[in-house]
This record gives structure tokens, sequence and C-alpha cells, in this order.
């Protein structure tokens, strides 16, 4: 956030969140930051599987299949 101009609002908010967490804002900032790249660095290992290879259909639907095809 720090490389991005906030405005007065959004700045007067995250004082309010530091006086609430009893922290300055530039210490409340950084803090901020720092959770958010550790958030992003867990969501990066945590990368989704490879989908498992599709089954091949049991006998319900199988008999569907068959059911299904033109004499």
């Amino acid at each position: 956030m720090s490389e991005r101009k906030m405005t007065e609002a959004q700045r007067a908010y995250e004082a309010k969140r530091a006086a609430k967490a009893g922290m300055s804002l530039e210490k409340w900032l950084a803090s901020k930051e720092r959770r958010a790249a550790e958030e992003a660095r867990a969501a990066a290992q945590a990368a989704p599987k490879p989908p498992a290879p599709a089954k091949k259909p049991g006998f319900f639907g199988r008999l569907l299949e068959k059911a299904q095809k033109p004499l």
C-alpha cells in the first residue's frame, strides 16, 4: 500500500485501525503489508493439485449409456 497513494479517507480509516491496535500508522501499514505478503506466499505454496484422471463410469452409468444407444 505504501507504493500507491491513499486518499485522505483511506488514511483516516487506517489511522483509526492503527490506533485501535495501539500502533502508529506507519507501523500498522508495514505490518499489514507483511501479512499480505505472507498470505500470498502461503497461497503460492498451497497451489492446487492437478485434477485426477476421469473415472470409468460405474455399473449404472454404463447401463444408462447402453440404454440411450439406438438399436
